[in-house]
């Protein structure tokens, strides 16, 4: 299996309504993409350090060709077009476990 870790640290011009949307978009088009076996999309805690990132996507994969499959799907195009518009940074982690 493969975990997917991807973190977003997000441009301060209209943070809440953008992890709102994200939220949502991420729920709408990324979960329901067949190569995703597991789905978790969190958002930093309002008590945590605010130099962290505030969202975060852990998704797990039977393989990393199946990663790489969901990385070419229009639904995670089109949601990494939407993330790209509105974040300030991105850190990524691919691990098998």
């Amino acid at each position: 299996m493969i975990r997917h870790i991807c973190m977003f640290k997000l441009k301060e011009e209209n943070k809440a309504a953008n992890i709102a949307k994200a939220l949502e978009l991420a729920d709408q088009l990324l979960k329901p993409i067949p190569q995703v076996k597991g789905y978790q999309v969190v958002v930093n805690s309002a008590k945590a350090p605010e130099a962290n990132y505030e969202l975060s996507l852990i998704f797990d994969y039977d393989s990393i060709e199946a990663l790489n499959e969901y990385k070419v799907h229009p639904n995670h195009i089109e949601f990494g077009n939407f993330i790209k518009s509105v974040r300030e940074s991105r850190a990524c982690l691919d691990y098998e476990f």
